[in-house]
């Protein structure tokens, strides 16, 4: 079995927010479904809607807060470490889409944290073909988490 090496932060108060041992599960399982079996470090950032919409206006030129943004790592050519990059979820677009979307809170952490490690493995869902990949992958993951299918 292979290492995975995840650092959690929290720029924001942490009630109501899963624990690092949750997004431990959520990454492991989606770095199992995708079937990456090399070693793995990555971090995850807990942000505000302010620092969710700076780097959501900064990186893709988007001014709102939106709910996850991937980093892939970007590494010197022949530099071989375990990282795959960075992730930014914010708090309170995850609260906002769970209630708007009638889904459980804790649900929908889980599937933005899968989708997000996707995007950090080189999934994407920009082309049709690739979204629809890439959906299936996420609730084949999320159902291993008992977790019901987000996008029905």
């Amino acid at each position: 079995m292979s290492t995975t090496t995840l650092h959690v932060g929290y720029a924001v108060p942490r009630a109501g927010i899963p624990s690092s041992t949750s997004f431990r599960r959520w990454v492991e399982a989606a770095l199992h479904g995708a079937k990456r079996r090399k070693a793995t470090e990555l971090f995850i950032r807990i942000v505000d809607a302010g620092e969710g919409r700076a780097l959501n206006r900064d990186y893709r030129g988007k001014d709102y807060a939106t709910n996850v943004l991937s980093f892939e790592a970007e590494l010197p050519p022949g530099m071989k470490l375990p990282l795959i990059g960075d992730m930014v979820i914010c708090a309170p677009v995850v609260a906002r889409e769970a209630a708007e979307q009638g889904k459980r809170a804790h649900d929908h952490w889980a599937h933005l944290t899968v989708h997000g490690v996707l995007h950090l493995l080189g999934h994407d869902h920009i082309v049709e073909a690739e979204a629809v990949a890439m959906e299936a992958l996420e609730t084949r993951i999320l159902a291993g988490l008992g977790i019901a299918d987000p996008y029905a």
